[in-house]
């Protein structure tokens, strides 16, 4: 217990001081500088332990607890950032969708697919599916709940089709492995369960998925989202 209480008072110290220096000049008194008269000598006594009415703290260790401090502060500041949804005001049901499913696909329980229709800035009709919780890691999604930016498909998404040019493509991303030679169509594989997601809406989209109906949105010809929440194996 005494112990415990002995380091608490150790980490107070850290959190209080910003420098080992100002430790030190806090353990000083104006009677210490009277006699000794030279300021460094007397942050040498406290340091030795000769002076100083607190604790003795060595140099390493005030150090030491110092970064350790800091790493858990950034950590905690880490942890609780804010999502990119929070205090927005959305009126598009489009984004009212992806604010509700931003914090389960951030921290994993969900792994969302988005299907977007749309035109281009070329005025090209595209479709696409878009791994949202990929696309939430790799960029900044505040521009996109703030309206300066639409989300659109592309070309590096699990798949993308340029209806004007006949480009198709279709790739991996860390959440999906995509199955399009199929005869029950396009296919995503979720890699943490191995679940198969089925975007046909004609079909069942599959086991621990859902597809919501063709969202009423202004911003795109059509979008649908597909939800899988992720169950890993025990």
């Amino acid at each position: 217990m005494e112990d415990d209480n002995a380091a608490g008072a150790l980490d107070n110290i850290v959190t209080e001081f910003n420098t080992y220096e100002d430790f030190l000049d806090s353990q000083i008194t104006s009677l210490d500088l009277y006699y000794l008269e030279d300021e460094e000598l007397a942050r040498q006594l406290v340091e030795l332990g000769y002076r100083g009415s607190g604790e003795v703290l060595k140099r390493e260790e005030f150090e030491s607890r110092k970064a350790a401090a800091e790493a858990s502060r950034l950590s905690k500041r880490s942890q609780q950032k804010t999502l990119a949804s929070a205090g927005k005001e959305l009126k598009d049901n489009f984004l009212k969708a992806l604010a509700q499913r931003e914090e389960a696909n951030r921290s994993g329980k969900m792994t969302s697919i988005i299907f977007i229709r749309d035109r281009n800035s070329h005025g090209q009709e595209i479709s696409g599916y878009i791994d949202y919780a990929h696309r939430l890691k790799t960029e900044e999604f505040e521009p996109y709940f703030n309206g300066k930016k639409r989300l659109l498909p592309r070309p590096t998404d699990l798949s993308f089709y340029n209806w004007e040019t006949q480009v198709s493509t279709s790739n991996p991303s860390p959440n999906y492995q995509v199955i399009a030679e199929n005869s029950s169509g396009l296919l995503f594989k979720n890699k943490r369960d191995r679940k198969i997601l089925n975007v046909d809406p004609k079909a069942s989209p599959g086991d621990n998925s859902t597809r919501t109906p063709p969202i009423q949105t202004s911003l795109y010809i059509q979008a649908v989202i597909y939800d899988h929440i992720t169950r890993r194996k025990t």
